[in-house]
């Protein structure tokens, strides 16, 4: 009987199952919070059992996961339907972030961005108000940037005969973003970001903003999910707002760089030892996209004299394969 339990608590937590190898983690548009010591992750769930939210699972060193000792939820749910929350399906690409002592996680659910809230970083995440950051049109894959001067940013998609990054002043305490911000970021204009492996709208996506030197720089996937040259690149800008200038060697991740498809839609951040990785999902074969597996790549970040800006490229042969620790 407890192995019939472990095994459905993996399930409902997106992991595949095998008895031959290692358990790999199937999260997909997935993000990583550090937090004293250790890493916490989470993302889109795709390995079965139908479980509506996110749960989270816990390192030491990127490479060995597992349920976090104190999850206030015995499937390591963070964030659930129903309870307090917004949303009765495709709950997709959530992102952690704290502020003055409170965790927030915000994410995707019915095509809308959400925010939730919670007083402990294992959650649960609810919402004090059930309902979307703004229900005026569809939007999907929020990221929320806090620049330098205190003030917060919405990086999200929205649809216009494809997927467009938006971004727009966004206020904390409201949860809602002031309208008349809002701009798209950049259009669909270089080749990787359209390849004919798989026809489709243009989409850009699954962004993520930093900034560094007084420069910012978003992070973002380009061509649909389901083409094997899903990819990531970035833009600068002296602004939040941008005029952006994409990078001239991008994508930097990319099946010919990592030498796995579908390589996209994760995040950037700095590890434990200084060392900046990106978090990503590829495709779970060469035959077929999904469940889409995790992957974790370290990234260099390199100083350019000549514009005055950093550089990043990754380390395509140090790809790191999560696993959850065994039992």
């Amino acid at each position: 009987m407890k192995a019939i339990y472990m095994y459905s608590i993996l399930l409902l937590s997106g992991l595949e199952v095998s008895a031959q190898v290692k358990k790999e983690i199937f999260f997909a548009d997935v993000t990583i919070y550090v937090e004293k010591g250790k890493y916490y992750l989470t993302g889109s769930q795709g390995g079965g059992g139908g479980t509506q939210g996110f749960a989270v699972l816990e390192s030491k060193d990127l490479k060995t996961w597992a349920m976090p000792a104190k999850a206030a939820d015995s499937l390591g749910m963070i964030l659930t339907k129903g309870d307090h929350t917004f949303g009765t399906k495709g709950f997709w690409a959530p992102q952690i972030f704290s502020d003055k002592g409170m965790y927030y996680l915000t994410y995707t659910a019915n095509e809308q961005t959400v925010l939730a809230q919670s007083t402990s970083l294992l959650g649960p995440y609810r919402q004090k108000e059930v309902g979307p950051i703004d229900g005026s049109e569809k939007n999907i894959d929020s990221y929320i940037f806090k620049d330098t001067d205190g003030k917060y940013y919405l990086y999200s998609v929205r649809f216009d005969h494809g997927n467009y990054l938006y971004v727009a002043e966004f206020d904390l305490k409201t949860g809602t973003i002031k309208a008349e911000t809002l701009k798209r970021c950049f259009n669909q204009t270089e080749p990787w970001e359209a390849t004919n492996n798989y026809e489709s709208a243009p989409i850009m996506e699954g962004p993520t903003v930093i900034k560094l030197a007084n420069k910012y720089y978003l992070f973002y996937s380009a061509n649909h999910f389901q083409n094997i040259d899903y990819a990531i690149g970035y833009a600068v800008a002296d602004s939040p707002y941008g005029p952006w200038a994409k990078y001239k060697n991008n994508p930097i991740i990319h099946r010919s760089i990592v030498g796995e498809n579908g390589s996209g839609h994760g995040d950037l951040f700095e590890g434990i030892d200084k060392q900046w990785y990106y978090v990503y999902h590829i495709h779970n074969s060469s035959e077929k996209v999904g469940p889409r597996r995790t992957r974790i790549v370290p990234v260099v970040k390199e100083w350019n004299k000549k514009t005055g800006m950093y550089e990043f490229s990754v380390k395509g042969n140090e790809v790191i394969i999560p696993v959850m620790a065994e039992k």
